[in-house]
């Protein structure tokens, strides 16, 4: 991989990039642990839900020169865990919600993560999607920094598999 991400395409992830997916998520999910989070160290995500995201056409990948840099799941429909926040969103209208960022070790270091955001952003915006919400967990240091560095606005708590998670929204021009 060059040291120059110029080419960066995001595209929708296909059934058979799955092996992949998973080694990335799996080195994110160690990442995580390693950073004393307690965030993905219960067994989710895994492979199948992986699949899901693909069959249900949020799984995507950013690559370059066809390699996989970093996985997302983008939903162009409504959260269900979004609905009920503890504090205020920014728009009550559509959104597109993303979940399980990962980045390969491969890129760590590169940007990756805010290019990925970046990509999403610009897809959201083809969509006629001007919002963009996520949530992270609150000892997930590299993400909180990444939103603030993108300048999402903090918008209060959402439950999230049984746990309180913040949330974030970014209106898009």
């Amino acid at each position: 991989m060059s040291q120059i991400t110029e080419n960066l395409i995001l595209r929708k992830a296909d059934i058979s990039e799955v092996p992949q997916i998973w080694n990335i998520l799996q080195d994110a999910i160690e990442q995580r642990r390693l950073d004393g989070s307690t965030q993905w160290q219960d067994g989710y995500p895994n492979e199948l839900t992986i699949h899901t995201d693909i069959e249900n056409d949020h799984g995507y990948v950013l690559t370059e020169n066809n390699i996989i840099l970093a996985y997302a799941a983008i939903l162009f429909d409504k959260e269900p865990a979004y609905e009920d926040i503890e504090g205020q969103w920014l728009t009550d209208g559509d959104y597109a919600a993303v979940h399980r960022v990962a980045v390969s070790k491969l890129a760590k270091g590169k940007g990756i993560a805010t290019k990925l955001f970046k990509k999403i952003e610009g897809l959201s915006i083809e969509h006629n999607i001007y919002s963009i919400k996520v949530d992270t967990n609150f000892d997930n240091i590299p993400m909180l920094k990444i939103l603030d560095r993108l300048k999402y606005t903090y918008c209060g708590e959402v439950f999230f598999r049984g746990g309180a998670r913040k949330a974030y929204e970014k209106k898009l021009a």
